[in-house]
């Protein structure tokens, strides 16, 4: 039997709880990230929040630092098995599964 996998890449903006921009695609690699990133900067322009993420390879490549510096964002990262600056997106991703 085949499977298909879909996966699902989100933006949320901690201050209001909302989804910025979500992107969904059968890989999960740098493109689906960047596409939702670049969706985001599409949707709020002139924001310039801290972002923060896990340490998945998308957002530890260069791609999506350059990306950062373009737009004049900084980036928050925990250390590895330390979820505090992705928990609330954890949470969402919780409530979807």
């Amino acid at each position: 039997m085949h499977r298909l996998a879909v996966y699902l890449s989100a933006i949320l903006d901690l201050y209001d709880k909302r989804i910025v921009s979500f992107k969904i695609s059968d890989h999960n690699d740098n493109p689906l990230v960047m596409d939702t990133f670049d969706e985001a900067v599409r949707q709020e322009p002139d924001a310039h929040p801290l972002v923060h993420s896990d340490r998945g390879f998308q957002y530890t490549s260069a791609q999506f630092y350059t990306r950062l510096k373009k737009h004049h964002m900084k980036q928050s990262m925990s250390g590895v098995a330390h979820c505090i600056d992705n928990g609330p997106m954890e949470g969402v991703w919780g409530i979807a599964a």
